[in-house]
């Protein structure tokens, strides 16, 4: 699958939040998340699989009645994902339950998903290091919601990352787009 570049605002990476990192790849520039924690600490960051020569975010997962692991990109925007399982009945997956694979906290939480055209009443939450400082994702199967909430960074800044999605060739019709 490949990375397609999207520009990334200088405002944000002139104050890049702990737990994220900005690398150069095949003469483009991406945001690389390297550390996001459950609520209990955990880093949900894995060396066990590289996704795009990077370590991913590890996921306990639980799709109807199939559960496992899912590993996801770690490149900001990237909706590249690899499971331990197969997903069945992916037509009629709505809502996904997902935990700390460590700890087995819930990631999700109470708050509904901003899309226009979701109806998820739940988000998954999970931490960077600093005070109050995460990312969202919707937790309804195949929304691509996603963004980024930075303590003392201007609003507009983290809508502008907010907007970075790489779906690279293909995926437009992809089962697994989306969280």
């Amino acid at each position: 699958m490949k990375l397609i570049k999207k520009e990334i605002p200088q405002p944000f990476l002139r104050t890049l939040p702990a737990g994220m990192k900005f690398i150069s790849k095949n003469e483009n520039e991406f945001l690389v998340i390297e550390k996001l924690l459950c609520p209990h600490g955990h880093n949900l960051v894995s060396d066990e699989v590289h996704i795009h020569g990077e370590a991913s975010i590890k996921l306990q997962i639980k799709l109807n009645e199939c559960e496992g692991i899912l590993f996801l990109d770690a490149f900001w925007g990237s909706h590249t994902k690899l499971y331990s399982f197969i997903p069945n009945n992916h037509n009629k997956i709505e809502i996904i339950d997902i935990y700390c694979p460590i700890c087995g906290v819930s990631l999700l939480i109470d708050e509904p998903c901003p899309a226009k055209d979701c109806t998820s009443k739940k988000m998954v939450q999970m931490h960077l290091p600093g005070k109050n400082n995460r990312i969202l994702a919707c937790s309804r199967f195949g929304c691509p919601e996603h963004r980024i909430e930075i303590n003392n960074m201007n609003n507009n800044v983290t809508e502008m990352i907010d907007d970075i999605n790489f779906f690279g060739i293909g995926l437009e019709d992809d089962l697994f787009k989306g969280v």
